[in-house]
């Protein structure tokens, strides 16, 4: 019992943390690129995991199939969908970041089969249509101006990008440490963002680097939601089953709702409302799915969890 207790407490942290990542986030774009923001996020997590990793000792050579693997992960996952991630909630709000990446598990069946080639079942099909009937409740309304629904469709690839990559990592071998898989995605990742970032970079006034807000915001990103909340998910998936773990992702979206409402005085509608019912749904009926499943679609869902 009280191994689960605790495995409880870290994906309610690790998913609460991911949640008041988008108010973070939204906060900082106002003055950092989204694309920048990304890579320091990416330069600090690397720090704070290496430094992890000399601590516990951990391996840094994996083999070269594996590392394919990883850089695919590093390219899909942690550059282009954190990217589009940081870039649609700059340009809509982070309620809506928050919601919208909350249907990555149902877009994971897609990507499952197309991939893996599992089984397809009539309730995994309806939790995708329920996700894509949510998100479209979102991002179509026409009395947001066009700004705000491009920031909802970019978020729709952000959602997508992270549940292919969920499917990738599925790939390398398992004898692997996560850490170390984690370690070297980022840096991939970081490594790829590098060129596109240092003209932003440099055309960032000097005085910015010197705000106590700022630089909080960066540490939080980098340490806290990064390494941080990567670590506890993964904790509290080895201590409880994972389609246990799954219903503690939806403290993400709560968390974000209501610290997008309470500190960024973001509004929050019917239709709204109605858009995250359908895609809690979709995802909840992906959860129930899996305490029915093969030990292999078992394992793909605890994947495709580690992510946020």
């Amino acid at each position: 019992m009280q191994k689960r207790h605790l495995g409880a407490l870290c994906l309610a942290l690790a998913a609460s943390i991911w949640g008041g990542m988008y108010v973070v986030s939204k906060v900082v774009l106002n003055v950092i690129p989204p694309l920048t923001l990304v890579w320091l996020r990416y330069v600090v997590a690397l720090a704070a995991l290496a430094a992890a990793m000399g601590v516990l000792r951990q391996p840094w050579r994996m083999r070269g199939r594996d590392f394919g693997w990883v850089a695919a992960v590093g390219v899909i996952g942690y550059a282009l969908s954190i990217w589009t991630q940081f870039l649609g909630t700059k340009l809509s709000t982070a309620q809506m970041g928050a919601m919208i990446t909350s249907a990555t598990p149902a877009f994971m069946v897609v990507f499952a089969r197309l991939l893996l080639g599992e089984r397809v079942t009539v309730r995994k099909v309806t939790s995708v249509v329920l996700a894509t009937a949510g998100v479209l409740c979102i991002v179509g309304i026409g009395s947001w101006d066009a700004a705000y629904r491009l920031g909802g469709a970019v978020l729709v690839v952000a959602a997508l990008t992270w549940a292919l990559q969920s499917v990738l990592v599925k790939r390398v071998s398992p004898d692997v440490s996560q850490l170390t898989v984690t370690f070297y995605a980022i840096l991939v990742a970081a490594v790829v963002i590098t060129p596109f970032i240092t003209a932003d970079l440099a055309r960032i006034p000097t005085a910015v680097w010197t705000r106590p807000g700022l630089i909080a915001g960066v540490l939080y990103l980098g340490v806290v939601s990064t390494a941080g909340a990567f670590f506890l998910w993964n904790k509290g998936l080895q201590l409880v089953d994972a389609s246990s773990g799954g219903l503690y992702f939806f403290f993400q979206p709560l968390v974000g709702t209501l610290l997008g409402w309470s500190m960024l005085g973001e509004r929050v509608g019917i239709a709204f409302w109605a858009g995250a019912v359908l895609i809690l749904a979709g995802v909840l009926l992906v959860i129930r799915e899996e305490r029915a499943a093969s030990p292999s679609e078992h394992d793909l869902t605890q994947a495709g969890m580690r992510g946020r």
